[in-house]
């Protein structure tokens, strides 16, 4: 399965999850995905690594008391200059949320809400360069993003994360555009507007590789979270919806 150094230009590079219980996530990531933990120490706020055979996956931080968001999974894109992309976000309607920001040696940070209302990361790299490996079990396997407005989604992607968009589908109740074609696709970019419930935002979400779809949603439950959506198969592989037991909300796929 893929391992690589660096993320392309515009493709998820990291993930991490915000969570009101950093002790119990530890705990559940780590028995459902085969997790280990990396704590960096106190002067990254609390912030750790979860690594998967020693190589990075994913982060986890604890969610501030009087942040009133739910627990929830966030995606960020590689860029080679942050405060750019967030220039260039703005000029295509979108909002800052984080201003860029370096974190020691390893890179800067940003954190933006796209034109059609989803939050989505940029990181540029220098010393840490993201999830080293993706498509494994217990690694991430694919992103995705659900937007009620596909059209601005696509050009938004394409011209301010720089993303090569190819459109793998386009029929009246199904819309998709890929970063990349075919077996290089890293993202895909879902037209929602048919079925993301009323209040519901556009959002992006992050599917993990497991050896069984369906069997991992077991373990998701002997572990307190719930299933969401139950394993379907698909032209894409099998697919499912859980949540954490805070109610953070992340996809598996086989």
């Amino acid at each position: 399965m893929p391992k690589r150094d660096v993320a392309p230009l515009g493709a998820p590079c990291w993930t991490d999850l915000m969570t009101s219980d950093k002790a119990g996530a530890i705990k559940f990531y780590g028995e459902l995905f085969g997790w280990t933990v990396d704590d960096p120490g106190p002067e990254y706020g609390g912030y750790i690594n979860f690594h998967r055979n020693g190589i990075p996956v994913a982060g986890c931080m604890d969610k501030p008391a009087d942040n009133p968001m739910p627990d929830g999974w966030s995606v960020y894109l590689a860029t080679d200059d942050a405060g750019r992309t967030l220039k260039e976000t703005e000029a295509r309607g979108g909002t800052v949320i984080v201003e860029a920001m370096d974190v020691m040696a390893l890179g800067t940070m940003a954190v933006a809400i796209d034109p059609t209302g989803a939050a989505i990361g940029a990181w540029k790299p220098n010393e840490f360069k993201g999830f080293g490996v993706y498509g494994e079990p217990g690694s991430p396997g694919w992103f995705e993003l659900f937007t009620r407005d596909y059209p601005k989604a696509v050009e938004f992607y394409k011209n301010v994360h720089h993303w090569p968009a190819h459109t793998a589908a386009d029929e009246p109740d199904f819309k998709y555009t890929t970063y990349g074609e075919g077996e290089r696709a890293l993202a895909g970019i879902m037209d929602a507007s048919g079925f993301l419930p009323e209040g519901v935002p556009a959002h992006w979400s992050v599917y993990f590789s497991v050896e069984d779809s369906a069997a991992a949603l077991k373990d998701v439950e002997r572990l307190g979270g719930a299933t969401v959506v139950p394993a379907e198969d698909t032209p894409y592989g099998k697919l499912a919806t859980a949540s954490d037991p805070t109610g953070a909300l992340f996809k598996l796929m086989s």
